[in-house]
């Protein structure tokens, strides 16, 4: 996997917003026979954890977890096969990892400079794709911004959001290196 330019990242945006509903159900059919744990996460354990703040911003989260999941297949082919135990294990090091950001967070100084780091290594070192989480991010401010009851919800989608495209990115890469 690389890092999209902008035009390929522009042209699976446009790809995966121009998807009729036909196709999409197609697309999301697939996805959760062929990831059933992986789907589980992005499209229900996510959004609900959302939704307790607010029902249209986790509604949102969904459309762009879909343009998320379209604009990876459309670049860089079918979702590869992964297990529930790589997911357990990815979203492990990611919860360790965001952990450490969280101020007043009890944790060992130590671990928390460790993770801090291994996580800004990871974010530089792998293949994130950045420029699709500017984005989404964008994308996310954008649509809190119609309605001020969205607000508070926007920095946790964000980080949910870059949860999902980093899984993405791990899952296609670990595919790449094997």
């Amino acid at each position: 996997m690389h890092e999209l330019t902008d035009r390929e990242l522009y042209e699976a945006i446009e790809y995966a917003r121009n998807i009729d509903e036909e196709t999409g159900r197609s697309i999301m059919q697939v996805f959760q026979v062929e990831q059933p744990a992986l789907a589980q996460t992005i499209f229900n354990v996510f959004p609900s954890l959302i939704a307790q703040q607010n029902q249209e911003m986790a509604h949102m989260f969904m459309e762009l977890s879909f343009d998320t999941l379209c604009v990876y297949q459309h670049a860089f082919g079918k979702v590869p096969s992964q297990t529930e135990a790589w997911l357990e294990r990815q979203m492990s090091l990611l919860d360790a990892e965001l952990k450490s950001f969280i101020p007043n967070q009890p944790m060992d100084k130590k671990i928390k400079a460790k993770l801090k780091k291994r996580f800004t290594e990871r974010a530089y070192n792998e293949v994130t794709q950045l420029r699709l989480v500017e984005i989404m991010n964008e994308s996310i401010d954008d649509y809190a911004s119609e309605n001020t009851s969205r607000v508070a919800s926007v920095k946790f989608i964000q980080n949910m959001m870059f949860t999902v495209i980093r899984l993405f990115s791990n899952l296609y890469s670990q595919t790449a290196d094997s």
